[in-house]
Order: structure tokens, then C-alpha cells, then sequence
């Protein structure tokens, strides 16, 4: 069973510092998980990570914290390993889940073609890629020309941007989604909606147990949560 820490302040506040915003408990300046530096690059981070902070009751609920848990991987993770990172979640263009489409039932053809094929013929023409969707289960070669290109565009982004990207890729299971998100092509709930097609479908069709339905609750919340993040990078 998981021990959490008890609430150990009482002040919440966002400070101004030379290179961004800084949050303090009690007048002490917070430090990251891993005792980094905690800078943030806007005032509305700032104040959306000192509000979950201040939210918190008896104990520190870090699952409760989604700013604070994303900024964390961005300074202790992304920060350090920004290359590795980036490449990561670029390799998922290769196999890359809206490329891949059902052969059956004509119904579920019918809503990934109106769903996800726009979504390749828009990262093709955004990222001047050449991206190809197939059906079935059989895999097909991406051009190394694509997925250098979106090597490129991964590594082009900022640790922030690369931590939201990161996030939406792995829960999604879609760059292409992820990136239409972080370019405001689509939105959280479209998105959300978008990668749980065929999980949606097959509910309709024969139900949904418990267990599945968090799973998908889970993914609508963290893609809510990310794009939330992302909104708050944005200069006010």
C-alpha cells in the first residue's frame, strides 16, 4: 500500500524569477521530484501547478497534480534526455495507428476512412510527408524521408512541448494524433475520441465490461490533461 506524504505547508504562491516562475510552499522555493530546479516557462503553469498544490487535503496526492506531474517529467526527464526523447516518439510514424486500417466490417471501414484518413492527408501536407495507410494487420515501410522528417519535427520542440507530445503519443498510441493536437488540429475530446474508434465500435456492437471503460476514461483524462498543459505554455 502507497504512503503519501502528509500536507506539510499552509501558504501556496507563485513567484517571478530572471528566466520564468517559481512555486513556494510556506516562502521555500519547490524544487523538482528529483531536487532539480523547478523554473516554469509561463505565469499561467505557474499558477495552474500552485492550485493543485494549495487543492491538496491531509496528504500530497501526486495523482491528483497532472500540471505538476507533466512539468516534473519535463525538467527531470525530457530536459535531460531531450535527443532520446524525441526520437522515441518519433519512431512511432513508422507503425503509426491511423495508418492502419480495418478491411471489416464495412461500418467500421466506413468511420476510421472518414476519421483517420483525413487525419494522414493532413500530417502529409503540415509536415510535407509522405505517410501511406494500408488495411489489415500487415505491416508497411514508411519512407525513411517521413520519418526523418518527423525525427526532425520532434526534435525541433521545445522540452515542454516534447513532454505534451510524449504524453498524448504514448496514450493515444498515435503521433499523428498527437501532433494535431499540439498544432490545434484537433482538440482533447476529438482526439480522445478519435484514438478509441475501433474501441468504440466494438463496445456498440457487443458492449463494454467495467475494466474497459476506465481504460478509456483514463485515456479521455490524460489527453484532457495534457491539452490543458499545452494551453498553458502559451504567452498570455
Amino acid at each position: 500500500m502507497t504512503t503519501f506524504p502528509r500536507r506539510f505547508y499552509r501558504q501556496v504562491d507563485h513567484v517571478s524569477v530572471d528566466t520564468g516562475w517559481q512555486i513556494t510552499l510556506d516562502g521555500k522555493v519547490l524544487r523538482s521530484p528529483a531536487r532539480a530546479d523547478f523554473v516554469l516557462p509561463t505565469r499561467q503553469l505557474a499558477e495552474a501547478i500552485a492550485v493543485e498544490w494549495d487543492a491538496q487535503q491531509e496528504h500530497v496526492l501526486p495523482h491528483n497534480m497532472p500540471m505538476m506531474q507533466l512539468a516534473s517529467t519535463a525538467v527531470d526527464r525530457v530536459a535531460l534526455n531531450h535527443d532520446k526523447v524525441a526520437a522515441e516518439i518519433a519512431g512511432y510514424a513508422a507503425s503509426d495507428l491511423v495508418c492502419y486500417h480495418a478491411d471489416m466490417p464495412e461500418e467500421l471501414v466506413r468511420r476510421q476512412a472518414q476519421s483517420w484518413q483525413p487525419l494522414v492527408d493532413w500530417a502529409n501536407h503540415r509536415f510535407d510527408t509522405a505517410l501511406r495507410a494500408t488495411t489489415g494487420i500487415v505491416a508497411i515501410e514508411q519512407s525513411a524521408d517521413s520519418l526523418a522528417r518527423f525525427n526532425q519535427v520532434a526534435h525541433a520542440l521545445d522540452s515542454w512541448r516534447l513532454t505534451a507530445l510524449a504524453s498524448l503519443t504514448g496514450s493515444t498510441g498515435s503521433l499523428i494524433i498527437a501532433l494535431a493536437v499540439l498544432d490545434g488540429h484537433l482538440n482533447a475530446e476529438q482526439a480522445a475520441l478519435t484514438a478509441q474508434l475501433d474501441e468504440l465500435f466494438q463496445a456498440e456492437r457487443w458492449g463494454e465490461d467495467a475494466e474497459a471503460a476506465q481504460r478509456r476514461q483514463a485515456l479521455a483524462r490524460d489527453v484532457t490533461d495534457t491539452a490543458h498543459f499545452l494551453s498553458l505554455l502559451k504567452p498570455a
